[in-house]
Parts: C-alpha cells; structure tokens; sequence
C-alpha cells in the first residue's frame, strides 16, 4: 500500500485526541521569544540601572519636555489629519457614484508603497527652501516661500503617506455595514450627515480607531521624516544624543511605554471587534453625490497629486537633471550598495522564517497559556521603534560582546528581532488551515514528530512560509533606523546611502536607489493583495 493511502486510512482512523506538543518545540518556541525579547529586556534593565535623581534630572530638563511635548503634538496632529483623508476617501469609494471608484480605491491606497522618508526628502525638494516650487516662482519675483521644515512639514508628510491605514481599515468596515439601516434612518427624515452621524458613524468607528491607533503608533516609531525636517521628537533626539547612554536609555523607555500605551489600546479595540456583531446585508443604492461630484473628484486628484505624483515625479526628474546638487560630491552610486541590501534582507528572511516555524507552529497547534506568549512575545520587536531596537543592540554588543559589534550577525539579527511577527503571521495562518489529523495519522504510521512536520504539514504549510519569507526581505530592504545603528562600519546599502546623500544635499544621487526602494514598497503591497484580494472587490454590483 502506497504511503499516501496508508495515511488517508490511518487519519480516517484517527479520533479527535490531541497529544501534548512535543517538549522540543515547546523549548525551540521559547528560546525565540526570549531571544526576541533579550534587547528589550536589556534595555529596560540597563536604564534601572541609573541613579533616581539622575533620571529625574533627566526626564524633566527643558529638551526632554520639549521632546515629549513635540512627540504628543505630532502623533496626534498626524492621527487627526489621517482620519481627516482616510474616512472620506473611504466613504466615497463605498458608499457613493463617485466615478472611477475601483481606480480611486487602488490608488489612494499606494501611498503606502513610497517610504515615508523619501516621501520626506522628496517635499524637502519640492517645496524647500531652494526646491521646485521656489524655483519656479523666483521669476514671478516671490523670493522666499513658506518653510517646509518643523511640526507642520513633519505632520503634512506623515499625513500623506499613514493616511491609508484609516482607509483601509474604515473601507473595510463600510463594506461590513448594513445599508439598509442607512436608508431606514432616511425614511424617519434624517438628513444624509444626520443618518451617517447617528447610524453609520456609530458602527464603523471601530474599524476608524483601529486605523488610528496604527497610524499614531506609526508617526510615534518614524525616524527618517522628522529626522529630515528638522523636528525633535524622541526617534530623532535618541539617534542625536545615542552616545549619552544614560539620557538615550531613559528616552527609548519613555518612547517605549508611549508606544505600549498605543498597543494596549489597539488590543482592547480589535478584541471588542471579534466579539462585535457583522451585519453584512443588502448592497443598497449608493449616494448620489450630484453637484458634489466635481469637488469629490478633486479631493481624491490633490490627493493622488500629494502622495505620488510630486514624490515619484521628484525622482524621475532627479535622474534627468545635472548639476553640483545632482551629481559628484563623493557619492558617487554603487550598485555594491543594492547587492549588500539583498544580502542581509535574504539572511534575514531565511533566518526570521526558520525563527517563526516553532512558534507558529505551536502557536497554531496549542490553545496553551505558553503558546499564546510565546506568539505574542515574537511581536515585541515589531512594536519597538527601530532607533530603540538598534540602540539595545549597539549598547550590548559594545560593552558585553564586542566580538559582534559592527557585525552583519548582529545586523540580521536585528531584522529578524524587528520583522519576525511577519513570518509568524503568515506561517500561522497556513497551519490554522492544515487538518492536525493529518500529522497525527502520520505518527500513527510511525514517523516521528519531525518527520510528520518534514512530510506532511511542512508541503501544506509553503504557501505560508514562502509569503512570510518575502514580506521579511521586503521589508527589511527599507528599514533605516536599524540599519544606520547596527551595521557595520563601511557597510553600505540603498537606505543607508540613499540618507547620506540627502544629509549632505545631494538629492539627484538618490534618485536610483529611491526608485529601486519605492518598487521593492509596491512588491510588498502586491504580497499583501494577494494574500488578501478585498481591497478593489467592490460589495453590491458593478464598478466603474
């Protein structure tokens, strides 16, 4: 009998009782969430080390309040000002005639495909002090025009490209939604803002909060952009004063339980949304905008305009122009650079997909209390800010190990440390869909645990960790903070070269680099839709 029939009979056979997880990958789990949770933990207990009153006198001098008071006001100037764009431009791709609307959703959603620190230095050369735009109205004797740099060209940026987590998340929402309920509150002559007010705000604001939080976690974690426009906050101050051991210490702690603060609320919304009820019903009539379409058009084209025609415009005319900002200047590109970021991000993919087979998989297999922490201890990395994440390592290695100071080791580990809950998730997902029967047949026929997983589980389960694998690398080609902390003295890649020649001022010599990154952003989001087509899927009829 042929081994696949023998295992269709024995999982025929096979009853519904689970054995415990072997006690190997319970150790294998754990020992990657420690080590996901070790430079953290590290740095939490490195920055209890410091004096009390040292750390009072450092908390509250004048540049820590100013860093704090700056932080609060750019979270929550860049969450306003995404639900701001993101909630109409959901509304009008869903629930209206808006024209064009699968086009309009496409694109206001590939924002997210452009870094936001390109993005940054893009507007720098659009709309800087020496930029496009001064440029052009020099002629028409405007000699100086309003700065980009500070609170307001940091809160526009992030704005423009963190904007389509709250569409997302809202568009996802309005899809769920009832419409019949809109048009019954018509009926007991409600207005169209009073019906939405009163019944559709109501049952989308979650999907709106959700959006939100990451959003303001996204703009509390960013480093290049405000770093580019010249605003303190403590990514950028932590970065500045790194060799201040004590002061950086007690700056990444407080960013830290910022950004637990965002997580907690993020967890208690998404658990009120598994428990909430989905009504999805009758695909009701859209609302005509009538006169309003002309301006709803124009929303959606400024839009567009902002986020990727200036930036991606920037780019090609940086390599088609010439001159001392363009070229020279002992930055002269290598294609070394590009090879170099391919090579740490495969190591890096390859080992953050090995990491998350024993964690995935046990997080998959077992309901156990140990099996959910140790999942979610996998994401501690992706919740730390990168800058903090490269300033635990940098300060480790360099006191403790000095043998992997500087070392791509420590740089892989420090992607891995970072994008592990990619893998995981992905991998995760295949498992939950993989019948345990199966693997359990296999040992009934005398395999053991690992070759059960080797023959049968690990063929279903690609998919999975070939998706995972590819959001890692992907995303670890455009890490900066990490990358500019951890790497080795000499070591080049795209991002890191792509910040020297904007530091220095030489823009035209990003232009490569820049184009290359913002296509391996697009592969990312093409990952993302494939495993997930909803995003141009229109609910109720036709699109145009």
């Amino acid at each position: 009998m042929a081994t696949s029939d023998r295992l269709r009979e024995a999982t025929a056979r096979f009853g519904d009782d689970e054995e415990s997880p072997p006690v190997s990958l319970v150790l294998l789990a754990g020992s990657v969430a420690a080590a996901v949770a070790f430079p953290v933990v590290w740095l939490v207990l490195r920055s209890l080390e410091i004096g009390f009153q040292q750390a009072i006198d450092l908390l509250f001098q004048p540049s820590t309040l100013e860093v704090v008071t700056n932080s609060v006001a750019l979270v929550a100037g860049v969450t306003l000002g995404s639900v701001l764009v993101g909630v109409p431009l959901a509304v009008l791709t869903v629930q209206t005639d808006l024209p064009f609307r699968r086009f309009w959703t496409v694109a206001v959603s590939l924002p997210l495909v452009v870094p936001s620190y390109i993005g940054a230095f893009a507007f720098v050369s659009a709309f800087g002090p020496h930029g496009v735009l001064s440029d052009l109205l020099a002629p028409l004797g405007v000699e100086s025009i309003p700065t980009i740099y500070g609170f307001k060209g940091a809160t526009l940026v992030l704005t423009l490209f963190t904007y389509p987590y709250v569409f997302l998340t809202t568009r996802a929402a309005l899809l769920s939604f009832d419409g019949t309920l809109m048009e019954a509150a018509r009926t007991l002559n409600h207005g169209r803002w009073a019906a939405f007010r009163k019944v559709t705000l109501p049952q989308i604001a979650p999907g709106i909060a959700a959006g939100s939080l990451l959003v303001a976690l996204y703009a509390l974690s960013d480093f290049g952009t405000p770093a580019i426009m010249h605003f303190e906050v403590f990514t950028q101050q932590i970065y500045v004063t790194m060799w201040e051991p004590n002061y950086a210490a007690l700056l990444s702690l407080q960013l830290l339980a910022f950004a637990a603060v965002i997580l907690s609320l993020e967890n208690r919304i998404s658990e009120s949304e598994e428990g909430a009820h989905v009504s999805r019903g009758s695909g009701s009539v859209r609302i005509s905008l009538g006169p309003w379409k002309g301006p709803a058009l124009l929303f959606c084209a400024l839009v567009v305009t902002l986020c990727l025609v200036v930036p991606v415009g920037i780019l090609f005319m940086w390599l088609t122009r010439s001159g001392p900002a363009y070229a020279g200047g002992g930055f002269d590109f290598s294609w070394i650079y590009g090879l170099n970021s391919v090579w740490v991000a495969v190591l890096a993919a390859l080992v953050a997909t090995l990491a998350s087979l024993p964690v995935a998989y046990l997080s998959g297999r077992s309901d156990s209390r140990l099996a959910t922490l140790f999942e979610r201890v996998s994401y501690v990395g992706y919740a730390t800010p990168g800058v903090v994440l490269g300033l635990a390592l940098v300060y480790f290695a360099s006191s403790n190990a000095p043998a992997v100071y500087q070392t791509i080791p420590l740089l892989v580990f420090a992607y891995v440390v970072r994008f592990l809950p990619q893998a995981v998730g992905a991998v995760r997902s295949s498992v939950l869909q993989v019948d345990p029967k199966l693997t359990e047949a296999a040992r009934t026929l005398g395999e053991s645990p690992g070759a059960a997983f080797r023959r049968v589980t690990f063929p279903l389960v690609r998919p999975g960790v070939v998706a995972g694998a590819a959001l890692v690398f992907l995303t670890t080609m455009k890490e900066l903070p990490a990358t500019l902390l951890v790497r080795p003295t000499g070591f080049e890649t795209l991002v890191t070269y792509i910040w020297r020649v904007q530091d220095a001022g030489y823009f035209g010599q990003a232009a490569v680099p820049a184009l290359v990154l913002v296509g391996v952003s697009a592969l990312s989001m093409l990952v993302l839709l494939k495993q997930d087509g909803s995003l141009v899927r229109q609910e109720g009829g036709k699109d145009a």
